[in-house]
């Protein structure tokens, strides 16, 4: 396919906004200034964008615990996403939520939520609404491996395939249910393998690759729009970080138990080093622009930082405002 250098830097951009955001963090969380759970997503960019990228503003995507990610892909402010992990009143749960609950519905981010497989169910709501009112809108389901274990993944792809729903399911495989190889939890099959006895149209691929992703994201959106979805899409990644803060290190205690040498593989497959030596081997782009486009990057989050920390807290006397019974 023919890409414009205007879409290509677009989706290497995103990909280091992403990237520079989950990793200026890191301290944060080491030092106590931030305190809500953050489940980062380095190392899984290519997905996210690729998806997004695939979609118009109007479809929806739900998430899940690690959704910084699919937040700034489909378009959220990276101020208010930030203001939220700091528990601040300008945030997009007006600090209620912290880092796991997500939402910007003005562009089609309609949640996130740590509950494994919580949102799926709700996607398919999303989707079975859309169907019956004929908007075009396409859903995009975002999960973990993990979540293959639930059964309501499986009355969704039922229910989904009943209706031929515009929804995408995507599982995002990093090869770990929080700190248990899938291995351990799973019958060696490719995971994509659950949607056949519903029907359903099959992608699989590298998560890695951002193109790869976009490519095979486009066919799977047309799919649905036509009116044939469902579709599950299987994509292969690797976190690079812990599975909730930077490094899983809890009271002095390593709960990360991934093996050395395959971290070290996988950082091998870094997709954001992996599409930025295309785009310089492809003359796409060099070494100058590189450096303009990180440079900028990097003063959106510090200027995002900057909003949520001299953002005021939540005030006490408002606790049960938005709690119904």
């Amino acid at each position: 396919m023919n890409y414009s250098i205007e879409f290509l830097e677009g989706l290497f951009r995103m990909m280091v906004r992403i990237r520079s955001f989950e990793e200026s963090f890191v301290e944060l969380i080491l030092n106590g200034e931030v305190r809500t759970p953050c489940h980062l997503y380095s190392g899984e960019e290519a997905i996210a964008v690729g998806i997004c990228s695939a979609l118009i503003r109007e479809d929806y995507v739900f998430g899940n615990h690690r959704s910084h990610g699919h937040f700034l892909a489909k378009g959220g402010s990276m101020k208010i996403m930030a203001a939220e992990i700091f528990c601040r009143e300008s945030g997009c749960s007006r600090g209620r939520g912290g880092s796991m609950h997500l939402i910007d519905p003005e562009v089609g981010m309609l949640g996130s939520a740590p509950i494994v497989a919580g949102t799926i169910s709700l996607a398919v709501g999303a989707a079975l609404a859309s169907s019956i009112r004929k908007d075009n809108r396409v859903t995009v389901s975002f999960f973990g491996d993990g979540a293959t274990g639930e059964g309501v993944l499986y009355e969704s792809l039922n229910f989904a395939a009943l209706k031929k729903l515009p929804i995408i399911f995507v599982c995002e495989n990093n090869l770990y249910a929080t700190h248990m190889p899938i291995r351990e939890c799973r019958v060696s099959k490719p995971i994509s393998e659950i949607a056949e006895p519903f029907g359903i149209e099959i992608h699989t691929g590298d998560g890695n690759d951002v193109l790869q992703v976009y490519e095979a994201s486009q066919k799977a959106v047309e799919t649905c729009r036509k009116g044939k979805g469902p579709v599950f899409m299987e994509f292969m990644t690797y976190r690079l970080r812990g599975h909730v803060g930077p490094d899983d290190n809890v009271q002095g205690l390593h709960t990360d138990i991934r093996p050395k040498d395959e971290i070290a593989r996988w950082i091998e497959k870094d997709p954001i080093k992996r599409f930025e030596q295309y785009l310089l081997e492809h003359q796409f782009i060099d070494q100058n622009r590189l450096k303009v486009i990180n440079d900028e990057v990097t003063v959106e989050v510090r200027e995002a930082q900057a909003f949520a920390k001299n953002s005021p807290r939540p005030e006490g006397k408002e606790l049960t405002k938005y709690v119904f019974a």
